[in-house]
């Protein structure tokens, strides 16, 4: 190398060695590290191929390799076997890899599709009916592997059921009858609303969706293989059915399924405190009456703090309730305060 030999030949005329390097615009640890490998480091540098390179011929036929007929839509780890099966070995699977990809051919091989990643499905809702979620769970009877389908629309935004059924079948012409009879209570037409719901044959058939259309509702489904998507339904599930309201046995017959399940909405609607909601009801959440509720909470709060200060180490306890709420939030500053199921 020219730049090694001009720093040698500096240095046994008694110049210094980092001196010299400057002079050639090299620094002294790079000229030491050429000194000790033996090799250029430069990353520009032009090199001799390493002898285990291959030659533009055997490239050529790996790639012809891969791109026959019969091993087209194989993976390198499928067709080096069957090639060496013939008693023809050309590469690794490894070297297969790299020359398909260095010729734009590392793409998924076969007529599967790549993988997607799918976006997070979110939805925000600062009011009562904007957004709703649904879901069907089973509910014991007392004959073995029969069961009733408590139907569940729930607004997110308040926790309030806003339209409940049970039924003997789970059929997409239920779900449809509840979806209607939900938007008429509520007076939902004319305004935008999103059903989010997991998928179910129901919630995915064409009948509930014609029906959504017409009553002017945007469907959201949960992700593929995500549980937790439609978690304020799942929630409400489990609080049904560990409640103190929930029967020790099974049910008898479908009425007894319905007036449990009403008599569960009323208490869930009407009395139940609810914990994302500074434990106001969902009804009072619903119609508007949670703010002042919880001012009034405040208040009372801090007039208990001033006639006896010394009872309280820190300020009253924040009665502020979150002003909007998420549907699966992306994760991102925007969302100082989101609402739990």
């Amino acid at each position: 190398m020219q730049a090694m030999k001009l720093v040698a030949d500096a240095v046994l005329g008694g110049a210094r060695r980092f001196r010299a390097c400057n002079e050639l615009g090299l620094s002294l640890r790079t000229v030491q590290r050429w000194r000790f490998s033996g090799s250029d480091g430069r990353l520009l540098a032009q090199r001799a191929p390493p002898p285990n390179k291959l030659s533009e011929a055997e490239r050529q036929a790996v790639l012809n390799a891969a791109n026959q007929p019969g091993f087209a839509s194989l993976t390198p780890h499928q067709i080096v076997p069957k090639l060496a099966d013939s008693g023809v070995y050309l590469a690794s699977e490894s070297t297969f890899y790299r020359v398909l990809k260095a010729a734009n051919q590392q793409i998924r091989r076969g007529r599967t599709k790549a993988p997607k990643r799918r976006v997070l499905t979110t939805h925000r809702a600062d009011g009562r009916n904007q957004v709703w979620c649904w879901d069907i769970t089973w509910l014991p009877s007392t004959v073995k592997g029969r069961f009733f389908y408590w139907y569940m629309v729930k607004d997110i935004y308040s926790r309030k059921l806003v339209a409940n059924e049970v039924h003997e079948v789970e059929s997409a012409e239920h779900a449809c009858e509840l979806l209607e009879k939900g938007c008429l209570r509520e007076h939902t037409a004319g305004r935008p609303l999103v059903l989010h719901s997991d998928n179910g044959n129901v919630m995915r058939g064409s009948l509930l969706r014609e029906s959504m259309i017409s009553l002017g509702v945007e469907p959201s489904f949960s992700r593929p293989r995500v549980s937790n998507d439609n978690a304020y339904a799942e929630a409400l599930f489990r609080t049904a059915k560990y409640c103190p309201l929930w029967p020790e046995q099974p049910f008898d017959s479908i009425t007894e399924a319905r007036l449990w399940v009403q008599k569960f909405i009323e208490w869930y609607n009407e009395d139940h405190r609810h914990s994302a909601l500074k434990y106001v009801t969902p009804n009072e959440r619903h119609e508007g009456k949670a703010p002042a509720l919880l001012r009034a909470r405040a208040v009372l709060y801090e007039g208990a703090r001033l006639k006896n200060p010394s009872r309280w180490t820190t300020r009253t306890r924040n009665w502020d309730l979150a002003s909007t709420v998420y549907l699966n939030p992306e994760r991102s500053g925007e969302q100082d305060k989101i609402a739990s199921p």
